[in-house]
């Protein structure tokens, strides 16, 4: 087992820092949020590798990278449309004493390294120990439903955003009538529908931390927070559409106020 920890932890940390030189090569580092969903499917495939003989290890590490290319592809597109460094990223390093890309590699690449292993584990334990039972279905189902909302939320978001008559209004049709965040919610059920494979074997429950704090992320701190704070204040209807319109969980939309 150590040398499975060790073995991913590597492959992890040989992502984000191919992704540092990269970002140190364009003067930007925005190219991190790219490397987040690669870095989870580089740890699955290393995991199934040490684990070859074991069916699980290759379902998991299956179900990884699908969901992680699909992000990384995701978010590239997206950062081709929008020239120049994230405004977060660039908010950030100006805060930086002496050296930006050594600030960088402390304060984004090595925290991203450390949060990805961690909430990777689920994957790393299945692989090798949880079993291949008929159980298996209800984590495959579970992923599946992330995965549906999570794509057709950014699928719904992009062709959104792509259209100009959107320009200044918000997106209330779809998926994100049910939630503001289909995307983030999908993503969440996503690592606990990989949670609920490894839970197959004890050892598996061990790994529940991974799974609560992708959620406390995408839910409380880096994920619908900012998003929220952001459209606030540049979108002059969101306050009508928060009042009516679920911020995690899908469920019907209530009536808003000004209705």
């Amino acid at each position: 087992m150590l040398t499975l920890l060790l073995a991913t932890a590597a492959a992890a940390l040989a992502v984000l820092a191919g992704a540092f030189a990269v970002g140190v090569a364009r003067g930007m580092h925005k190219g991190v949020d790219v490397a987040w969903g690669l870095g989870f499917a580089a740890v699955a495939v290393t995991a199934a590798a040490l684990n070859a003989d074991r069916p699980m290890a290759w379902l998991v590490a299956a179900l990884t990278a699908i969901w992680g290319v699909r992000l990384a592809v995701h978010i590239g597109r997206s950062a081709r449309l929008h020239p120049g460094e994230d405004p977060r990223y660039d908010e950030m390093l100006r805060r930086a004493k002496g050296s930006r890309n050594a600030y960088a590699f402390r304060s984004v690449y090595l925290l991203q390294w450390i949060t990805l292993w961690f909430v990777s584990l689920p994957v790393q334990i299945a692989a090798r120990y949880a079993p291949l039972t008929a159980l298996a279905a209800v984590g495959v189902v579970i992923w599946a439903v992330g995965l549906f909302f999570e794509a057709v939320g950014d699928q719904q978001l992009a062709r959104f955003r792509a259209d100009p008559a959107s320009k200044g209004k918000v997106l209330d049709t779809g998926l994100w009538r049910w939630t503001r965040h289909p995307n983030y919610f999908g993503d969440a059920c996503v690592w606990w529908g990989l949670f609920a494979l490894a839970a197959l074997h004890w050892t598996g429950w061990l790994t529940v931390l991974s799974p609560l704090l992708m959620t406390w992320f995408l839910a409380r701190k880096t994920g619908k927070p900012l998003m929220e704070k952001h459209l606030a204040e540049t979108r002059p209807g969101y306050a009508d559409y928060v009042a009516r319109t679920s911020g995690f969980f899908p469920r019907p939309p209530r009536r808003s106020a000004r209705s």
